[in-house]
């Protein structure tokens, strides 16, 4: 199990095999048999298990359960050399009194595994693109809802980091109003704020309708995940023209337009949520990120 993630150890241990077979120390058909898995790297890729897969409260549920433990731990390491963290991306319950344990697969290390899938590089790429098949297959079988929930999981982690902001050019029309949006650089980090919230805040450089400057989205937890961004006065044609370029420029890279709150003083606010949040995952400058921020957030 241990050797099925790293191709480096996979032959370490077969050259001490090769060794304990001309030293006598173990029969050699069956350290042929053990030969051909190494070298064939299929130490974990065969018998995967039935994984559960169903909706629970509408969030989508993965999880293996077996009273043995030998089967969670065997479980356990493939999830650990597909390049999934427990506690990050799954949960594990061992066995006890005769009542089954558990591998649950959280929602983002469902994610995780599709972008595995797509970016990864060898065996961590092949489990990965097994394990998510597996799950899309199971979820079928259930059909409805469920088959839903997971294609859409699959589908955003795939998208996860696949785009860059730089370079990024797209030309759309928007109440009435053609702009052409060009990203220049961007980039996130983390902030306290006052209260000792931790913030999260996007910073993008543009130039949207011919007018470029520095665009920044401040992202907190609340009841809800919102970020803010207020339209400046000293921007070329005012804080309206500013607003409608930000949004603009929101809507161009999340697909979604955002609220504009404007308050009795004249300030202009800029709201985004959560699906703008995981539209802005898509770029790879972003996407590390807003999933350490979001994870922190719970």
């Amino acid at each position: 199990m241990l050797a099925a993630g790293r191709e480096e150890l996979r032959k370490a241990i077969a050259e001490i095999v090769r060794e304990a077979v001309a030293r006598g120390g173990v029969d050699e058909k069956k350290a042929g048999d053990w030969l051909k898995k190494l070298e064939e790297g299929l130490t974990l890729r065969e018998g995967w298990p039935r994984y559960e897969v169903g909706l629970a409260k509408g969030a989508l549920m993965v999880r293996f359960s077996s009273t043995n433990p030998d089967n969670i731990e065997r479980e356990v390491q493939r999830l650990k050399a597909m390049g999934l963290e427990e506690g990050r991306h799954f949960t594990v319950k061992m066995p006890k009194g005769g009542k089954a344990g558990y591998v649950s697969i959280l929602k983002r290390g469902l994610e995780r595994a599709a972008w595995l899938s797509i970016h990864g590089e060898g065996d961590q790429q092949r489990l990965a693109a097994e394990f998510v098949d597996l799950i899309l297959k199971r979820a079928e079988e259930e059909g409805g809802d469920v088959y839903e929930k997971a294609l859409e999981i699959v589908r955003r982690g795939r998208e996860m980091g696949s785009l860059r902001l730089e370079g990024f050019e797209k030309e759309f029309e928007g109440n009435g109003v053609k702009y052409k949006v060009k990203v220049i650089d961007g980039g996130a980090q983390f902030e306290r704020s006052n209260s000792g919230k931790t913030l999260l805040r996007i910073k993008i450089t543009a130039e949207v309708g011919g007018v470029r400057r520095d665009y920044e989205i401040t992202f907190g937890k609340y009841n809800n995940v919102v970020g803010r961004a207020v339209a400046r006065a000293d921007a070329p044609g005012g804080r309206e023209a500013d607003a409608e370029r930000l949004s603009a420029l929101i809507k161009a890279l999340t697909g979604r337009e955002p609220n504009i709150r404007r308050m009795k003083d004249g300030t202009i606010i800029i709201e985004c949520y959560e699906g703008h949040l995981e539209g802005f995952m898509r770029y790879a400058e972003l996407a590390d990120a807003i999933e350490r921020w979001l994870e922190e957030m719970g």
